[in-house]
């Protein structure tokens, strides 16, 4: 009984401080970086750790690092583990990748640049940060509770779908990178084929939707995936001069259209049931 007890009482779905803490510390990284990639993506030579020479790979990387600082915030002010718990191995996985390829491909970056300092700075230190945040909170992660608004079966498989090809197309760019870069819509070098695979490999939020349905844990994913593929999609339109055939900018167009739209009406459906329970 005592030990049952104990269990319950640690399983309180509560935030802890390092998590919030954490959370709050890569924040202001990111904002910056969207800051130089999103609006000024030609001038990475001068702002950033290296310089991108495709201006939709640098707005791509932007628009991913504005989804993740959304994250980060909402995840420093969450009251519930459960809520936040489903970014946190992909982020890992993302900073992880972008570790390694700043190892891979060190000759390519701007070493003198402040810029290239906090680059290191957070992928060489990220990764060990936010898997030791999940191995110590997911402890008090709490189970469904009855009568929570959960996702449809359908949707949640859907998710888990598109999740699962964004991640297996970020692994196939990230490890065959020169193989990637000839069937990719626009030009890309090995490391940035490489840093578009582990934008793509944040898909593995998704993957676990079938196993936890509730809207209160998918909500927040969700609204980071939308934030990210709207600018995205904006990007596109940016840089649409850089496509090399009409095939992929179709793919390109219809295939983010598609599924930021298919997340548009989930997350409108999901708010209205929500709502009204």
């Amino acid at each position: 009984m005592i030990s049952m007890a104990a269990e319950s009482n640690s399983r309180d779905d509560r935030v802890l401080p390092f998590t919030r803490a954490v959370a709050y510390s890569i924040a202001p990284f990111l904002v910056l970086a969207f800051a130089v990639l999103y609006p000024v993506p030609a001038d990475t030579g001068r702002l950033f750790a290296w310089h991108i020479a495709s201006t939709l790979t640098a707005m791509m990387l932007g628009s991913a690092y504005l989804g993740g600082a959304y994250f980060f915030v909402r995840a420093a002010r969450a009251t519930a583990w459960h809520t936040i718990n489903g970014g946190f191995v992909p982020v890992g996985i993302f900073a992880t990748l972008l570790g390694v390829a700043t190892i891979l491909h060190w000759p390519v970056f701007n070493h003198r640049h402040v810029a290239f300092w906090l680059w290191a700075l957070l992928y060489f230190t990220t990764p060990f940060l936010i898997f030791t945040v999940w191995l110590r909170n997911r402890r008090t992660l709490a189970p469904p509770d009855d009568g929570e608004v959960a996702l449809p079966p359908a949707s949640a498989w859907a998710i888990a779908g598109i999740g699962g090809l964004a991640l297996i197309t970020g692994a196939v760019l990230f490890l065959a990178p020169g193989t990637a870069a000839r069937w990719w819509p626009w030009a890309v070098t090995p490391l940035t084929a490489q840093v578009l695979g582990a934008i793509l490999c944040l898909g593995a939020a998704g993957v676990g939707a079938p196993t936890d349905r509730r809207w209160s844990t998918a909500r927040l994913p969700v609204q980071v995936a939308l934030i990210m593929l709207t600018l995205m999609l904006v990007a596109g339109l940016r840089a649409h001069a850089q496509f090399t055939g009409a095939a992929g900018t179709w793919l390109f167009a219809t295939g983010f259209g598609a599924v930021t739209a298919a997340l548009a009406v989930l997350y409108w459906r999901m708010h209205r049931a929500a709502v009204r329970r």
